[in-house]
């Protein structure tokens, strides 16, 4: 008997994509060894590292990483579709060795983006693989769309967070599938996050001061002085003691619900072999100096999932 052709899909999510370390030393660590590797975002990001035999480099350098380290990566511009231009990852990817034609690696491999026109998913399955995964990590909003082939390509967790049906397209007989956002939802707003001590400044602060400084600190009020008895403009509304949510708990909430609807709608119809679902919750989308919290709990979904896992292997 032959061995079943293994397919890993590696969901979208941001920080939480160093989960997908853990998720596969802890495979290869039980026999369990890829030959389809299938990513996301930030899942094409580390399959990628994995492909190229860089994963020990990424992670170390994930370790150690800070929140300042992280933001040499972004090469801040306020033009071009998005805050962060996105070529200094390709050239970080490249310094780590991550950077050969996709085609000339041993294991098969694709990133999934979005192309900004149609809306449909592209499969990234040649050329350089750090333009891949570039393409595949533009989340709206933040990364500019990377122009590749022609088109304008965005995140590919906009059309498929979890990509199980590129991996059966590739003719894996087991899928094991990745998803980092099944514990998402109400995240921020239906409970309190636990303080990190570790962890003095956050990435995602310092982006919004760095951008929201080139802004005025104050618009124009809409209120003006009632004349005799005329009734205010804009009336004070009551005021609220909770704090707003900043510009990247919106933009996190809202790319959580539809990365949420879009898995559950792909899933039902094409689901996986086994599915494994790290705990990461309390990590934010920002939060790329935590990889030491979320690359410990990919191993520890793959830990509980082994039963699973040697049933179809």
């Amino acid at each position: 008997m032959t061995r079943p052709r293994i397919g890993l899909a590696l969901g979208s999510g941001s920080a939480r994509g160093w989960a997908h370390i853990g998720v596969i030393e802890a495979l290869v660590a039980a026999g369990i060894v890829p030959d389809i590797i299938c990513g996301a975002s930030m899942g094409a990001l580390v399959g990628a590292a994995h492909v190229a035999g860089r994963l020990p480099e990424l992670r170390q350098w994930a370790d150690a990483a800070t929140w300042r380290s992280i933001a040499r990566l972004t090469d801040l511009r306020l033009t071009g579709g998005g805050l962060i231009s996105g070529r200094q990852i390709v050239g970080f990817l490249e310094r780590l060795g991550i950077g050969a034609p996709i085609e000339s690696y041993a294991t098969h491999y694709a990133a999934v983006a979005t192309d900004m026109a149609t809306g449909r998913e592209i499969w990234l399955q040649s050329g350089p693989i750090n333009e891949a995964v570039r393409a595949s990590i533009a989340i709206p909003g933040i990364f500019s769309p990377a122009r590749l082939d022609g088109k304008w390509l965005l995140d590919g967790g906009l059309s498929n967070p979890i990509p199980v049906s590129v991996c059966r397209a590739l003719g894996a007989d087991v899928i094991i599938a990745v998803n980092l956002n099944g514990e998402l939802l109400g995240r921020r707003f239906t409970e309190p996050e636990p303080p990190v001590e570790t962890q003095p400044s956050r990435l995602s602060g310092e982006v919004v001061r760095r951008v929201l400084g080139q802004f005025p600190a104050r618009l124009p009020s809409l209120r003006r002085r009632p004349a005799n008895d005329e009734a205010p403009l804009v009336r004070e509304a009551p005021r609220d003691t909770a704090p707003a949510p900043g510009y990247f708990d919106v933009l996190a909430t809202a790319i959580n619900i539809m990365q949420d609807h879009i898995t559950r709608t792909r899933l039902a119809g094409e689901p996986p072999h086994v599915m494994l679902v790290p705990r990461l919750r309390s990590i934010g989308l920002m939060e790329f100096n935590r990889a030491e919290e979320a690359i410990a709990e990919g191993h520890a979904c793959v830990e509980q999932a082994l039963p699973t896992l040697r049933r179809y292997l």
